[in-house]
């Protein structure tokens, strides 16, 4: 099976003795305590579940701005994305070494993970540029995944956590949400050898469903991980609990029995284009895939990156063996008339446009919202209803 990233074996932060959390528990009642943000609360998720090994806890700001410059720790470990614990008051932990992290996205903000505090570094408006400029691309306030960054705290709160539970994630999703650790002994226990990644915030349409058989097909790939983020999006984006079904319902009728995993991870998304599908190839090879999908404009937002800028950063950009998963490039997929069939655009060049079905997201949500179904080719029909379902009710 595949390495994980920077080890011979994953080390999850979550405390599975139940003895020991407990004890633990108990004594973060009586520690002084600090409400995390929604995006610091994903990162102990991540830390968790392993997703993030080998890192050990928070990133103190030497590593964090190492890590936006040049994709890698002061001790030379490769990762992409700074993992920061940033908070605007640190009155109520000042001064001490072990802290209790409370989790703001679960009514009366249980103790999400035990902390001990290496330090406490005030951040600079400038080094809170730098590190946005190098991870989003951009500085500009109205890119949703900026926004939030540049609004998380002026103080970062560094050192190694223990994790007590897994948030909301768990209880709200119990069926689909998953660490790294259970879905590499999944992979183990159906014997598959060669895994397939495919990243989706969105409900999979037709053009996806063919994208992930293609991967598995040209890979020689044994299964499919299909691995839907569970945490917050920015408004418009449709609710994981809709997008859960929508997926369920296509691998029942279109894949075949036992060759798909349906799962999900509890994390933010960061909408940082490029780094950030680095990022998600980091923590598929931790959960035990050999192979991550990444087609157009993979995690990016608006207009800020170009169409396959996050394909080209695994070859611009990460150095060579840094990491052990292999990328599967995909062009936009669609249904071809001519072909009858989905395919990738740029493998059918004697195509024009009017060849294909193409259909915006914008044209898809006005067709679903007024209770008209996209065409078959476009969406199949068991997903568009539930689609349309979840849309009806929006309006009632």
């Amino acid at each position: 099976m595949i390495k994980p990233h920077g080890s011979d074996t994953l080390n999850p932060l979550f405390v599975y003795d139940p003895a020991e959390r407990e004890e633990l528990l108990h004594e973060a009642e009586n520690l002084p305590s600090l409400m995390l943000n929604s995006a610091a609360a994903g990162n102990a998720v991540m830390l968790g579940g392993g997703y993030f090994n080998p890192l050990t806890g928070y990133m103190n700001l030497a590593d964090a701005l190492s890590v936006a410059e040049h994709m890698k720790t002061t001790d030379g470990l490769f990762w992409p994305v700074p993992v920061l614990n940033l908070t605007n008051n640190v009155d109520g932990i000042r001064g001490h070494k072990r802290i209790a992290l409370r989790d703001p996205n679960v009514e009366e903000h249980p103790i999400l993970a035990v902390m001990d505090v290496e330090d406490i570094e005030e951040v600079s408006d400038a080094e809170m540029n730098l590190m946005a400029e190098k991870v989003f691309g951009t500085t500009d306030m109205e890119h949703p995944g900026v926004n939030t960054f540049m609004n998380l705290g002026r103080f970062a709160v560094s050192g190694p956590i223990q994790v007590l539970n897994f948030s909301y994630f768990q209880t709200d999703f119990p069926d689909t949400f998953r660490t790294a650790v259970e879905i590499r002994n999944e992979i183990e226990e159906r014997g598959w050898n060669k895994v397939v990644a495919f990243q989706t915030r969105n409900p999979m349409h037709r053009a996806h469903e063919e994208l992930c058989k293609m991967a598995m097909e040209r890979t020689g790939a044994d299964g499919l991980v299909i691995h839907m983020l569970l945490g917050k999006l920015k408004p418009g984006d449709i609710p994981a609990p809709v997008r859960d079904a929508a997926i369920r319902k296509m691998v029942e009728l279109y894949f075949p029995p036992n060759s798909v995993m349906i799962t999900g991870y509890g994390f933010d998304m960061l909408y940082a284009g490029p780094r950030e599908a680095v990022l998600h190839a980091v923590f598929r090879q931790n959960m035990g895939a050999t192979h991550f999908i990444i087609g157009r404009d993979h995690a990016g937002v608006g207009d800020y990156y170009g169409a396959f800028d996050a394909q080209t950063i695994f070859d611009e950009q990460v150095p060579p063996g840094a990491l052990q998963i292999e990328i599967f490039k995909a062009d936009h997929t669609a249904y071809s008339k001519k072909l009858h069939k989905v395919v990738m655009m740029r493998e059918a060049p004697d195509h024009t446009k009017e060849d294909f079905i193409l259909l915006s997201g914008t044209k898809v949500r006005e067709m679903l919202g007024q209770g008209i179904a996209p065409p078959p080719e476009f969406s199949r029909p068991e997903v568009a209803e539930i689609l349309m379902d979840y849309y009806k009710s929006l309006n009632k």
